[in-house]
């Protein structure tokens, strides 16, 4: 677990009076979701804890917040929030996860709770996140990952597709592989690797922010890659282009597992480290 620092602006940050905040990692299934953020007509893992919190006592509670955002049929293997509730609510912090547990549908879980210091922010406070996307590389479809893994049912080139990986990872401009992107584009590609399996591939990816839909159209490239369709090198011909159409195609979300995220040393010169744990 990381540590979770003070932030230069921490009243922005720390719960209203009369709340305390609370950390959590949550896991869902995302195929029963329109994503984890609350939508009026569209299931929503936010929603969903809100409900369950709701069950417990937590009526008054603010709206959780959580380290990422996920689209629609996008899976969490461990995703970090923090959800500030009412000082008055009595139920203890040790005995939330088996409550919340008790409460949500299976496709839900909350793997941890426990007190957050009240500058830490989920989101902002968040110094990498990481992905992985998974392919069923394979003639023949799976049942077991149905709906958790993109099937690929030609062979893939694992070297190729890692040495145009290589190409990407470092400081860019990543707008040819970013949809709808309104904020600036320059990102910190921290890590991109293909790790084959005898049946299901990893594609690793760890940075501290993304565009919106980045990390789908960073493996829709590198299947390009690994079919042959592309040489390794035009990779940095796609990014130079910064136009959308010159990568690979948004592979589809349920391959997708946001897989975690880290709490490092972004902190005030003067403050110390706060330890969740």
């Amino acid at each position: 677990m990381g540590s979770v620092p003070d932030l230069v602006e921490r009243q922005i940050y720390t719960p209203p009076p009369g709340f305390r905040r609370l950390y959590l990692r949550v896991a869902w299934d995302g195929r029963d979701f329109a994503g984890w953020q609350a939508q009026r007509h569209a299931p929503s893992v936010q929603d969903t804890l809100q409900a369950a919190l709701g069950q417990l006592g937590g009526e008054q509670a603010f709206r959780a917040v959580a380290a990422g955002r996920t689209d629609a049929g996008v899976h969490a293997e461990d995703m970090p929030l923090h959800w500030d509730v009412p000082a008055s609510f009595r139920l203890p912090v040790e005995k939330l996860a088996r409550a919340l547990n008790a409460h949500l549908p299976p496709s839900v879980a909350v793997l941890d709770a426990r007190p957050a210091p009240p500058d830490f922010h989920a989101r902002f406070s968040c110094t990498g996140r990481r992905y992985v996307y998974r392919l069923l590389v394979s003639p023949q479809r799976h049942p077991l990952h149905q709906g958790r893994a993109l099937h690929v049912v030609t062979p893939l080139d694992a070297a190729a597709m890692n040495s145009a990986a290589r190409l990407l990872v470092g400081t860019h401009d990543f707008a040819a592989f970013a949809t709808q992107e309104d904020r600036q584009t320059v990102r910190e590609l921290r890590r991109l690797e293909v790790h084959p399996g005898p049946l299901v591939w990893d594609i690793r990816v760890h940075g501290e922010s993304f565009l919106r839909h980045m990390v789908r159209g960073l493996v829709g490239t590198l299947l390009l890659v690994g079919q042959g369709k592309l040489k390794p090198a035009d990779v940095q011909g796609v990014l130079a282009s910064r136009q959308r159409a010159q990568a690979g195609a948004n592979v589809a979300p349920h391959g997708l597992y946001f897989a975690g995220a880290e709490y490092g040393l972004r902190q005030k010169a003067d403050g110390p480290n706060q330890t969740i744990g």
